[in-house]
């Protein structure tokens, strides 16, 4: 018996084998976390992810087997390439999935694509009679028709989902190297008649290149959901600012740091009226207008939140920012690019005070501007 070769880990029966495997491996791990999040999220995306990928995991699983077992069917070859359309189609719907609703025009596309994909398949029983050749000529041509059909597919899918999608620099070089495959596949079977070692051994690791960047992107999708629902957690949904919780919490931190911050609480003037008057959508909007130009005066200095209703809140962190100016521009920006005044009042820390006891002060000098006059700052 020989012995085993550094070269031979690389290339031949066992090289295809480790590259199969280690794309097993990459297709669990993905599968993993696609099965997961199809429990905890319930959507049909991931559904869709998940089907496919245990249909690329049949797809490999089978490719080794053809390493072990060299002598092929027709029927064996047939349903591998049927495993590698369907499991490409699925792929490239779960993404679209993973960003968009499913609707039903959606569901029509990917039926007509799988009918499409089935009636191109008969292609690989039936050669026309006037192909002249001998049997491993027209064996050669059975897989052609729908060879060329999945480059089609890869275009449709560049067209309809790349620009539909986010993470599009992954999912373009997600196609590519598909492509890159298919290109090195169809070149080595039809050109090279399979007999060209490294564009075999091309064909085999590309694939881990593709079903690596497939485990990142979902991945990355997992993330942006952790991240969209922490910020729904922590965030207004109308005015994108801190909400009250967060906030307080926020004061408490500083405050137990022993950080010297003030607080500045604000109050949209006559906003009930301007609800009454011009509509909830119109409040909406001014609501909107405020929270902009807080943020853009707090930027680096402090964090806005909305403490409720037309009642918007600042922590100033910036030891060297003077609160009653900033409280003051805040004002008369407000004044000159909405339809609405406020009314502020301010206060900061002083030793023993705790975080209610400070937001309580900066309300109670926002409530004395508002019955004094509004459209104001007031001092505690």
């Amino acid at each position: 018996m020989n012995d085993l070769r550094l070269e031979d880990l690389g290339s031949g029966t066992l090289g295809a084998i480790i590259s199969y495997t280690i794309i097993l491996v990459i297709l669990l791990l993905t599968l993993l976390v696609a099965f997961r999040l199809l429990m905890t999220r319930r959507k049909i995306g991931y559904l869709s992810i998940t089907v496919s990928l245990m249909i690329l995991m049949a797809q490999y699983g089978q490719l080794v087997y053809f390493q072990l077992n060299p002598d092929i069917s027709d029927t064996a070859a047939f349903w591998a390439m049927m495993l590698k359309v369907f499991s490409f189609l699925l792929v490239n719907t779960g993404i679209y999935q993973l960003y968009n609703p499913t609707r039903l025009r959606d569901g029509v596309v990917f039926v007509v694509c799988c009918a499409v994909t089935a009636v191109i398949s008969l292609s690989y029983w039936y050669i026309p009679g006037w192909l002249e050749g001998n049997g491993s000529q027209i064996k050669l041509l059975q897989p052609l028709i729908v060879e060329l059909f999945l480059v089609v597919l890869l275009f449709i899918s560049f067209l309809l989902v790349n620009s539909r999608i986010g993470q599009n620099v992954k999912y373009q070089l997600m196609l590519t190297l598909y492509f890159c495959t298919q290109m090195i596949h169809m070149a080595n079977i039809y050109v090279f008649g399979g007999n060209q070692p490294v564009l075999m051994k091309l064909e085999q690791t590309i694939p881990m290149l593709f079903h690596l960047i497939l485990f990142l992107f979902i991945v990355e999708r997992v993330i942006e959901l952790m991240q969209a629902i922490y910020n729904s957690s922590i965030r207004d949904g109308l005015t994108q600012l801190y909400n009250r919780k967060y906030f307080y919490n926020r004061v408490g931190q500083y405050i137990a740091g022993r950080i010297s911050v003030s607080v500045i609480f604000s109050d949209i003037d006559n906003f009930k009226k301007l609800n009454d008057t011009k509509g909830h959508h119109m409040g909406d909007q001014v609501l909107k207008q405020v929270a902009g130009i807080m943020r853009e005066e707090t930027d680096q200095i402090g964090i806005c939140g909305r403490y409720g209703g037309e009642e918007m809140v600042v922590l100033v962190t910036d030891p060297d920012t003077d609160s009653a100016e900033l409280a003051e521009r805040i004002r008369a920006r407000i004044e000159a690019e909405t339809i609405v005044t406020v009314s502020m009042g301010w206060s900061r820390h002083k030793k023993q005070m705790t975080a209610d006891e400070l937001i309580k002060q900066a309300d109670e000098a926002m409530y004395k501007a508002k019955t004094s006059g509004k459209n104001k700052v007031v001092a505690s």
